[in-house]
């Protein structure tokens, strides 16, 4: 695309281009905010001045994020509902001082973008693990993977419907579309969107969603699936999807496109189209044109088509380092991900587990996401997660923790499984749970649901 961020908002100045917020106040707040930042830039060393957002209304933190931006501060974006310990964690990073705002109303506050020249964001991560980091991009890397999504899904011009919080990759990214190729943003939160309020998006849009959000839509009200149906593409991600909801959507003719990304890499760096998700493919589909994807073994040499592996990505869009605790680090050429995964002979991305959450029971390996997708595969299962609990003889003996409807038998639960996973890896503790513990964003938290098959099982408290 080749132009800076102050060249996209002076040409889309004045366009009616958010559906629900209003556009004028949008316009309205840059034309007031920019004098402000500037003159905070000016103050505080344009390498220094941090601008850390924490602000919960859309319209709001998108005049302060793109203004600020445009006018040299660095945004540090940041999630208004962090608490005590977060923010803590970010104020040792960026001396953010999160009594005085930059502007009165306004939830963006003075900070210190350590690490970071003019022209970068940091966007956070990490903090469902306990420590909030930051990915250090700049609108380079970020305008690569809109260039690549565009090209993907060949269009010229992205329509977005947003439901995701802005402060995050994944909605973050469909503004920045939207707003780079002249497009329209509906900004809703979700909690409206499920009491029926679907604000109307030109045709041919996208829409993202984390799979627990698809599987409370598609239950909640029929009327849902005519709209979900409207879009180009419904991209999912966020989290693994299990392959009953997966089912029902096709079913449906919902245009799901799974995808495969990270904040590291702007969003995705792999998509299935959806014509080939209703044609019955399951995958992470084939790499955006923007994304080099390699799988490795321990010896750091590819592997075959078909062989699992540690994921690598090599991509323009990758984040220049992170910001943490430690200090700014500096990102290699190469991204080496904690995930698992295997390339197959059509060059489509199959994501097999995480290298963090490997169980090892008896001497074998074993991948809690496999278990789970064939648990979920079984009628009547509606959410599960495989933990591994401390064990003597074992090393770690596999527990499941189901959430299943009410003519489901936890009792046979194992028999069914046994037919669709090898020996090793049938669970050998059930605990039939109400609810599987989950982020925001819709990841198993599972540091949670081991403490809850630990409380459960009286393993608490070993006094």
């Amino acid at each position: 695309m080749g132009q800076t961020l102050g060249d996209v908002l002076c040409d889309r100045w004045g366009d009616d281009w958010l559906i629900g917020p209003s556009s004028p106040d949008f316009w309205g707040r840059c034309q007031h905010l920019a004098p402000v930042f500037a003159a905070y830039r000016e103050s505080g060393g344009a390498s220094r001045a941090g601008v850390l957002i924490a602000e919960s209304d859309p319209l709001q933190f998108l005049a302060a994020c793109l203004t600020a931006w445009a006018e040299g501060c660095t945004p540090v974006l940041a999630n208004p509902g962090w608490g005590q310990r977060e923010r803590r964690q970010v104020q040792a990073m960026v001396n953010g001082d999160w009594e005085t705002a930059i502007c009165p109303g306004l939830g963006a506050y003075r900070c210190q973008g350590l690490g970071a020249g003019p022209g970068q964001i940091l966007i956070p991560t990490g903090g469902s693990s306990g420590q909030v980091k930051f990915a250090v991009h700049t609108w380079e890397t970020l305008m690569t993977a809109v260039e690549g999504f565009c090209a993907h899904f060949g269009v010229g011009q992205a329509h977005a419907c947003c439901v995701l919080p802005l402060f995050h990759v994944s909605g973050l990214m469909q503004a920045l579309r939207v707003l780079a190729t002249g497009g329209q943003l509906a900004l809703q939160s979700y909690g409206d969107l499920k009491t029926g309020e679907r604000l109307a998006l030109p045709p041919g849009g996208f829409l993202s969603l984390v799979p627990t959000q698809l599987q409370t839509l598609l239950t909640l009200d029929q009327e849902f699936i005519p709209w979900l149906q409207s879009f180009r593409a419904v991209l999912l991600g966020g989290a693994p999807a299990w392959r009953s909801l997966l089912d029902q959507a096709q079913a449906a003719q919902i245009p799901v496109a799974l995808t495969y990304g990270m904040t590291e890499t702007a969003a995705q760096v792999a998509t299935l189209l959806p014509e080939e998700f209703l044609a019955g493919h399951r995958s992470s589909g084939r790499p955006l044109p923007h994304a080099e994807l390699s799988i490795l073994n321990n010896q750091n040499q590819p592997q075959p088509a078909g062989q699992p592996g540690q994921l690598v990505i090599r991509s323009a869009s990758l984040a220049r380092g992170y910001l943490q605790p430690a200090g700014f680090q500096a990102a290699e050429d190469d991204l080496a991900t904690d995930d698992i995964g295997y390339l197959d002979g059509a060059g489509y991305l199959h994501i097999v587990g995480r290298s963090s959450t490997k169980l090892i029971t008896g001497g074998e390996n074993v991948f809690p996401e496999e278990i789970e997708a064939a648990l979920l595969a079984i009628a009547g299962v509606t959410d599960a997660c495989v933990v591994g609990l401390p064990c003597d003889r074992w090393g770690q003996q596999l527990c499941a923790l189901v959430v299943m409807d009410a003519q489901t038998s936890l009792e046979a639960l194992p028999e069914q499984l046994r037919s669709r996973v090898a020996p090793h890896k049938l669970p050998k503790r059930w605990i039939l749970a109400s609810a599987i513990p989950r982020t925001p964003q819709g990841k198993v938290s599972r540091p949670k649901a081991l403490a809850l098959a630990q409380r459960v099982l009286g393993m608490d408290n070993p006094g």
